[in-house]
């Protein structure tokens, strides 16, 4: 079968393509790592002010409670991963080592900010959402920079 396939490359000039990603489409943005990072700060900020009914409240307060709760963190944490996968993606299909060149801490950026999706995944602290929407926004600034040199 192997002699075949290989005939068959020969006889229809078949070459090797190769991408730079699974899908080639060559659509990168940091919009979504933004407002997946916005929405982790925002999820984190309603739960830290979200008032817990007590111990004395009515057993359907303590439900609607935790409930709330439930969500949010489920949405916190999707959020995370969402803007973890995204800011993957740039930093793996995107930024090429030519890059590196112009931004010498492009890999501990990434690094670090990935690493803040995984934190904020695992907790409720306003400060590290914070932190990552700092991260996202100075690596949508390297991917501005980057657009703009590829113009030039």
């Amino acid at each position: 079968m192997q002699t075949v396939t290989r005939a068959m490359d020969r006889l229809l000039r078949i070459e090797p393509l190769y991408a730079h990603c699974d899908v080639p489409c060559g659509i990168y943005d940091p919009h979504l790592a933004s407002v997946s990072a916005k929405t982790v700060y925002t999820m984190v900020k309603k739960v830290t002010d979200l008032k817990d009914p007590g111990a004395g409240a009515p057993p359907q307060d303590a439900l609607e409670y935790r409930n709330t709760v439930v969500r949010m963190v489920q949405t916190k944490e999707a959020h995370a991963q969402l803007c973890k996968q995204e800011l993957l993606i740039l930093w793996t299909d995107y930024f090429k080592p030519e890059h590196l060149a112009m931004f010498p801490d492009l890999h501990e950026t990434f690094w670090k900010a990935a690493k803040l999706c995984s934190y904020n995944k695992q907790h409720v602290d306003l400060a590290k959402s914070q932190e990552l929407m700092d991260a996202v926004g100075k690596i949508s600034e390297l991917f501005k920079k980057a657009e703009a040199a590829k113009k030039k």
